[in-house]
């Protein structure tokens, strides 16, 4: 099978497998030890979250700290409702559910529009009652990376918080300055069912779920030394092949972007993150080409809302029609992607898409 699925998850780092195994029950058996414990065990436990903590934050800006949750929606729940109950949240129109469900499931969320290339520009108001503003780093369905550093400032002009949902981003590019942002581990080759919230130095945040307020009194519940421990270990191993990684989905990028160089690009070609291909072809019948390509791993949106039937919100927020958003596809690549896997695989989808009819866009 070909994975080019990446904005979904990522395989995981062989180094963030050797450091779950340590704490899952090691070598002597007593890796198990819970690190909210008193006794060795436990101590030996919170000194490898206190290692990963170090890792994790060292792909952060200066400054802040980390809190570790169980996922990034979770992260991205807390630094909203955690941040105050007073106030609109401006988000722009191509956030993940996590952030646009919940500003309006609290009744607070202001939408920010974007152009056709898929960045949200700067040149719009925002409410006055605004306490919070959230913009994401780079898209999860069409890549496309967003002027953050200027939306951290229109929010201090504002005096209203900033949130980034950085989850695209992190270990793949610098992440850049806010005083929330949420990651998640599996998707630069950490496990699943762990995530962060990065949180400025001086942003005060009220805890959402109650009980004993283990993570620095932000986040109740026993933590994963297994689970934490990988996702250090995956931190500290994109930081060092930042640039490698870097130069490598370039080289892919450039390779598929020869080979389907008659599909539709959705979103901009330059400020974007080089391993997300969003692209379309009209007409395409996009389940026959799955089921037609069931060797190649890709998809039709994000994997949070590819059950759902209805087009995606991302490409809709662009100006794209409900047929164009439905013919649309794709294709996600990183670190362990090969180019032989890049070749074959657009051999396959164009293909399958000849065999539809569709020769041309």
């Amino acid at each position: 099978m070909i994975y080019l699925d990446y904005q979904a998850t990522t395989p995981l780092a062989p180094d963030a497998r050797d450091a779950m195994l340590r704490w899952l029950d090691g070598p002597d058996g007593t890796g198990f030890g819970n690190p909210h414990s008193p006794h060795r065990m436990g101590r030996q436990a919170k000194a490898a979250i206190e290692l990963a903590r170090e890792r994790v934050a060292a792909l952060f800006p200066a400054g802040g700290q980390v809190i570790f949750t169980g996922s990034a929606t979770e992260a991205i729940n807390l630094a909203i409702r955690g941040s105050g109950k007073n106030g609109s949240v401006s988000v722009s129109a191509i956030e993940h559910a996590a952030v646009l469900d919940t500003a309006q499931a609290l009744g607070q969320a202001h939408i920010l529009n974007v152009a056709k290339d898929g960045q949200c520009n700067t040149n719009q108001d925002v409410p006055n009652d605004t306490r919070l503003i959230a913009v994401m780093q780079a898209n999860n369905e069409i890549g496309v990376i967003q002027p953050t550093v200027e939306w951290h400032r229109k929010a201090k002009e504002n005096n209203a918080l900033f949130l980034c949902d950085a989850v695209q981003a992190y270990g793949k590019m610098l992440v850049t300055g806010a005083d929330m942002i949420a990651v998640s581990a599996h998707k630069l080759h950490g496990p699943k069912g762990v995530g962060a919230l990065w949180v400025r130095d001086g942003v005060s945040l009220e805890e959402q779920q109650t009980g004993g307020g283990q993570e620095h009194g932000l986040r109740s519940g026993t933590l994963s030394p297994a689970l934490i421990a990988g996702f250090g270990a995956a931190a500290e191993v994109a930081s060092e092949r930042l640039e490698e990684d870097a130069a490598h989905v370039e080289m892919l990028w450039k390779r598929a972007r020869e080979l389907f160089s008659d599909w539709t690009l959705n979103g901009s070609a330059e400020a974007r993150w080089h391993g997300n291909l969003n692209i379309r072809r009209t007409g395409l019948d996009v389940n026959r080409l799955m089921s037609d390509c069931r060797n190649v791993m890709f998809s039709a949106g994000s994997a949070c809302a590819s059950g759902s039937g209805r087009p995606s919100h991302v490409l809709k927020a662009i100006g794209l029609s409900d047929k164009q958003a439905k013919n649309s596809i794709r294709l996600g690549f990183g670190r362990y992607t090969t180019l032989e896997e890049i070749e074959q695989a657009a051999a396959e989808i164009n293909a399958a898409a000849q065999d539809q009819g569709l020769t041309e866009q």
